[in-house]
């Protein structure tokens, strides 16, 4: 039995594979734990392992990676046009194995295990962010249907509670007021827990050398930095910046026909969460663009000047995403005239 191409799909317990041969005929199947694949591969002949990007994949793909093998991590997307008849797991990891041989089958880049460390920091931070506005909504519908408005924004509710909670003649139950309580001492303990996440954050390219150098880039702090490493790491997956900025979804979405080209807005493909991050430090950047005389400065004048302030902030975006990608790949700080080119 000869293995060229070895699908995998994965789930929680157990793992079903198809092995192809190099002709892409199936010539091995079977079901296995999660501790006996790592056995089976660790006995299996160098070839390409493929498996769909989803949890659990980057860790089996880094193993593969040390046994020898070629690991591959496929949109799932992508793969599905593969499958044939009925969808079960056999067929899902031959169309796994399938897809893994087309040569112009995009891949998903493997994490390590800092990056993945990274992105699990702002998922949580985000998450707890998502848990406090919903609290405070909460509570702001609880204290309307009582006659009591706070004016928007979450600091004005921080001040507004403990007068509320204080003032025995507002109108609020006993019973009411006791749960609006329990929701004050919620969003306190939420606020500790951002607050502390957040500074686990910043203080991660004191270590890690690549977020340090992101942090050169105008518009980009510490948030941005760490979350453009624990998404594309060193940037090489992309053969130039304008594949990093396609990735993010930051360049105009084509529909050509007839060969006549049209272009949209922008495709808002990939990450969004880094999307909308890089959005916000290029408007924090046109902010601040007539301070300084540098010659990305002077390019953000120019643009500034042709189109209004939002397309301006995504232009900007756009480009601190192509330097991003040089700076990590180069292993070089930012500079400003390199930048304007």
């Amino acid at each position: 039995m000869s293995i060229a191409t070895l699908g995998i799909d994965l789930g929680k317990t157990s793992m079903h594979i198809v092995g192809l041969d190099a002709s892409g005929k199936p010539v091995h199947r079977k079901k296995l734990t999660r501790t006996a694949l790592i056995r089976f591969l660790s006995n299996l002949a160098p070839c390409r392992v493929a498996m769909e990007s989803c949890a659990g994949s980057h860790d089996i793909a880094r193993k593969a990676d040390a046994m020898g093998h070629d690991a591959v991590l496929l949109p799932a997307q992508f793969v599905r046009p593969y499958t044939k008849g009925q969808k079960n797991d056999n067929s899902d990891a031959e169309a796994i194995a399938e897809a893994a041989t087309r040569p112009t089958m995009p891949t998903v880049s493997i994490k390590d295990a800092t990056q993945q460390e990274i992105q699990f920091l702002h998922r949580t931070r985000q998450g707890w962010i998502k848990q406090r506005t919903e609290t405070a909504n909460r509570v702001r519908a609880m204290l309307l249907e009582f006659g009591i408005v706070v004016p928007q924004r979450i600091l004005n509710l921080r001040r507004a509670l403990p007068g509320i909670l204080e003032d025995a003649e507002n109108g609020l139950p006993d019973g009411v007021r006791q749960l609006v309580g329990d929701h004050w001492q919620q969003l306190q303990e939420l606020d500790d827990k951002v607050a502390d996440i957040t500074q686990r954050v910043e203080r991660i390219p004191v270590r890690d050398a690549r977020a340090a150098r992101l942090m050169s880039i105008p518009g980009i702090g510490p948030m941005i930095a760490t979350a453009m490493v624990a998404a594309v790491g060193d940037g090489t997956q992309f053969t130039q910046g304008r594949g990093l900025s396609a990735w993010l979804g930051l360049v105009p979405q084509q529909f050509t026909t007839g060969g006549k080209p049209r272009l949209l807005g922008i495709s808002k493909r990939g990450n969004r969460y880094l999307r909308t991050l890089l959005i916000h430090g290029a408007r924090a950047v046109l902010q601040q663009a007539h301070r300084g005389d540098d010659a990305l400065r002077r390019w953000i004048q120019q643009v500034n000047g042709r189109v209004h302030r939002n397309k301006a902030a995504v232009a900007l975006a756009n480009k601190l995403a192509r330097v991003a990608w040089a700076v990590l790949t180069r292993g070089e700080t930012f500079r400003a005239s390199a930048a304007a080119a």
